[in-house]
């Protein structure tokens, strides 16, 4: 996998999404892994993106495992990445760092 934008030829792509930390793109999405230091914590992060993916109505698939949180968004509409999933992959990072 390459971190997002690295292979990605579409110029308004790669403003939208430059600002990401350290998101991948690959097959019409972009995912990140978010690691933690207790189980709780993992939970409690996918408890807050699930929050923010409801009011946004945008819903990203997410695996819990031990300490870990997997994120995978995409436009479904439309096929593949959009400003919607830039946006919620941006609150995923402020409310990770947050």
């Amino acid at each position: 996998m390459d971190y997002f934008c690295n292979d990605y030829s579409n110029d308004l792509a790669f403003l939208m999404f430059k600002d990401l930390d350290s998101w991948e793109y690959e097959n019409k999405a972009i995912s990140k892994t978010f690691e933690f230091s207790s189980y709780l914590s993992g939970v409690n992060f996918l408890s807050k993106v699930a929050s923010l993916a409801e009011k946004l109505n945008h819903h990203p698939d997410m695996t819990l495992t031990w300490c870990k949180v997997h994120i995978v968004l995409t436009t479904h509409d439309s096929g593949d990445v959009t400003d919607k999933d830039a946006a919620l992959a941006k609150l995923c990072d402020q409310h990770f760092k947050g």
